[in-house]
């Protein structure tokens, strides 16, 4: 399912669509110590209070909007969390129970794997919840991690409430912790269980995990910013959150990564892989997820560099992906690009490095396509030998998807440009490409002459510096069809889970811009 999320903590929120058909307001009983919950309703004097569109199939995203930390309650900070975290789960949890049901089955496929998932996650999660008791009164990183503990508690008390009074089983506290937890499991079973087959093997030439493009007019008039999210179509019931993100039911963070952030920073991100095994040993429960630190990252963070420093603490290791931090305060349109206008921050296992790369924009633009930039990165998690075994595929410099950028980003110029770059896909002509489906900027691997899947690209956000600042982006759902090619349908891939996601995907751009409050 997809969804756009308005995501606010003491800050303002909004949503794309008009009608608001599932509202709801929480408020704290102090006296009794419990929420009180009034569905139906949108009080502004609540404690926390939103509402969920769930339109996925009528524009390809729902749109979920939480608002939090302007009731009369003086609750802590932590409690506001659990407030925001338990309305969430309560107006997303038929959504969160569907996506489970689709993406579980993408990536555990036996008992064993799963055992040794859930003795990670209790142990991550046991030792996380010790390290914020012990140091949360002296450390503001410990403080906020703190936070989104909270969150994730108010999460799951927020579905059990749903199901309780739908008379469902809910989702148990581990359900919860894997959905937010899918990216860093790329990279988690394989290292807990190097045997488990993946649905879609991302490590094959030609495979990856996202597409991004930031442009920068040759007069610095405007600033581009696309992204095409890569993996398995299953993964598609999507969500759109002073914070603004692409997102997923159940996930308090956005997973592909496309933010426009309250400080003025953008961050987005494309997936890495790591074909040296041998860095998987310094994976250990005694860190912080990815999307843990992506969250610290964006709430203690006001530059590129910050952001860079902060993400790099308790590296798990998991979900390593290369991210792009722009940093808007730093771009004078019409005029300069000042150094830190954009942060690029790479991880592996056992190391998280990053660069000033805002050279690089101010000649024009700076691509992402699942290679690593920075050679010790690149060398470290296995590319070179990669390269040497598999050809120019798993090249950073010549690579399909960096010919393709290399040769047609001088013709992006503004939004509408933009888009159809971030869903070019003419494999059949392009040369670059070989006939294959995925070596395109939008994968369509389900269209493979052997052995087809249902992979790939699966949608595409693009925004523009004026349109960062006010929280707005347009976002379209689905594989691409563009240079005609076959629209997507589930009736081929029957075998593979997709509860509650369309049949097919014949959707356009729209508008995610804030509508009920004033950014």
């Amino acid at each position: 399912m997809s969804c756009w999320c308005f995501q606010t903590l003491f800050c303002d929120l909004s949503a794309s669509c008009l009608q608001r058909n599932h509202t709801a307001t929480v408020y704290w009983d102090p006296t009794h110590k419990m929420v009180i919950l009034k569905e139906g309703v949108l009080e502004t004097e609540g404690d926390a209070y939103g509402f969920l569109n769930n339109t996925l199939n009528s524009t390809g995203w729902s749109v979920l909007e939480i608002r939090a930390g302007y009731g009369k309650t003086q609750e802590t900070d932590e409690l506001t969390f659990f407030l925001a975290g338990y309305l969430e789960g309560f107006l997303t949890a038929q959504q969160m129970m569907h996506h489970y049901s689709n993406m579980f089955p993408q990536l555990i496929h036996d008992n064993k794997t799963l055992s040794l998932v859930q003795d990670f996650i209790g142990k991550q999660d046991s030792w996380v919840r010790e390290q914020v008791k012990l140091n949360k009164s002296t450390d503001p990183l410990w403080a906020h991690v703190g936070f989104i503990t909270s969150q994730m508690d108010g999460l799951q008390a927020g579905v059990a409430d749903w199901a309780k009074k739908q008379g469902k089983k809910p989702l148990s506290k581990f359900e919860v912790q894997f959905l937010n937890a899918v990216g860093d499991l790329l990279d988690l079973i394989p290292a807990l269980n190097p045997s488990h087959p993946r649905l879609v093997d991302f490590k094959l030439p030609g495979m990856g995990h996202c597409s991004a493009l930031i442009k920068m007019l040759p007069g610095f008039e405007n600033l581009l910013f696309g992204h095409s999210s890569w993996y398995t179509y299953a993964a598609t019931m999507r969500s759109i959150r002073k914070l603004s993100f692409s997102s997923y039911p159940g996930f308090l963070v956005s997973l592909d990564d496309f933010y426009l952030l309250g400080s003025g920073l953008m961050m987005t991100q494309t997936t890495n892989n790591v074909f040296n095994s041998t860095l998987y040993k310094f994976i250990t429960p005694k860190s912080l997820l990815a999307w843990q630190r992506v969250r610290l990252a964006h709430s203690l963070a006001s530059t590129g560099e910050e952001w860079a420093e902060i993400f790099s603490q308790y590296n798990s290791g998991t979900y390593n992906n290369q991210y792009m931090v722009l940093d808007r305060s730093k771009v004078k349109l019409g005029h300069s690009v000042e150094d830190g206008a954009l942060t690029v921050v790479e991880q592996i296992p056992g190391l998280v490095q990053s660069s000033d790369q805002t050279q690089a924009l101010r000649l024009g633009y700076w691509p992402s396509y699942n290679i690593p930039f920075h050679e010790n990165i690149y060398n470290l998690s296995g590319y070179r030998k990669m390269w040497q075994e598999y050809g120019e595929d798993f090249s950073y410099d010549l690579c399909p998807r960096a010919k393709i950028f290399r040769r047609d980003q001088g013709s992006v110029t503004d939004l509408a440009s933009l888009k159809h770059i971030m869903r070019y896909n003419n494999y059949k002509k392009d040369p670059y490409t070989k006939n294959h489906p995925c070596k395109s900027i939008c994968c369509r691997n389900d269209l493979k002459a052997v052995k087809p899947t249902p992979g790939g690209c699966y949608d595409t956000k693009v925004t523009d510096y004026h349109m960062a600042e006010s929280f707005r982006a347009e976002a379209v759902n689905g594989p691409t069809t563009q240079g005609g090619l076959p629209l997507f349908r589930w009736a081929n891939f029957n075998n593979i889970s997709h509860v509650a996601l369309p049949s097919f995907y014949n959707y356009t751009f729209v508008p995610m811009e804030p509508l009920l409050f004033s950014p």
